[in-house]
């Protein structure tokens, strides 16, 4: 079966992503972070079975890496002020595919082709809830039921509640719980379950870094 799996993108840019990472991040760490969720989102995505990969993409891509795997997908802009909006454009963008399609974030980086695979598989709808309160996937087999969401708050406690219960009239397959990054105790879950990825490779770099850092401050203090 063949759908299109859309993935909502934020272009890895200092300052404007992940800034709930700062502190203790830095805005360029946060930044290295995001990037290595991305592009771990965008191989499991490339991998899977019969998914046909669309980025809608928010920001001027500045990073070569991004930019490669990103060639390996259709890429569309994201259009409206909201994060709703954004979503709900995004959904009519891709209804010319002619394909039901599954939309998750660039926060899951712990996703997997099978997993992925396995979420595409339901009969109207169906709804990946976030540990958080949000939602992390959306499965729809007609995009444009995706304008319910434009009245629907995101980022909120309850984000994935009021979004369960706009689709009400669906069938809505419940997806698997999983946990999106937004906070450094997320990204260390996160990193523990990909272990092998490139975001579990960064967030322990970056770590290391810090630690290489805070050892010759103390050397130098004892001095």
């Amino acid at each position: 079966m063949r759908f299109c799996l859309l993935i909502m993108a934020k272009s890895p840019v200092p300052g404007q992503v992940k800034t709930r990472l700062c502190p203790p991040l830095s805005h360029e760490e946060a930044a290295d972070v995001a990037a290595s969720s991305l592009l771990d989102t965008l191989e499991a995505a490339l991998a899977t079975p019969g998914a046909v990969p669309v980025v809608a993409l928010a920001g001027a891509v500045r990073r070569e890496d991004v930019r490669d795997a990103l060639a390996e997908c259709v890429v569309i802009p994201q259009r409206g002020s909201s994060f709703a909006e954004r979503l709900v454009h995004a959904h009519a963008d891709i209804a010319r595919f002619g394909m039901p399609v599954l939309q998750i974030g660039m926060d899951t980086p712990q996703v997997t082709p099978a997993l992925l695979e396995s979420c595409a598989s339901f009969e109207e709808a169906a709804l990946g809830f976030a540990l958080d309160g949000g939602w992390w996937a959306l499965g729809l087999q007609d995009p444009l039921r995706a304008s319910v969401l434009r009245d629907v708050p995101m980022s909120q406690a309850d984000t994935g509640l009021r979004t369960f219960e706009a689709l009400q009239g669906l069938k809505v397959h419940q997806l698997p719980i999983l946990s999106d990054v937004d906070t450094m105790v997320d990204a260390r879950a996160v990193a523990a379950q990909a272990p092998r990825g490139k975001f579990a490779a960064t967030l322990a770099t970056i770590t290391t870094s810090r630690l290489a850092g805070a050892s010759t401050v103390g050397t130098a203090v004892t001095r």
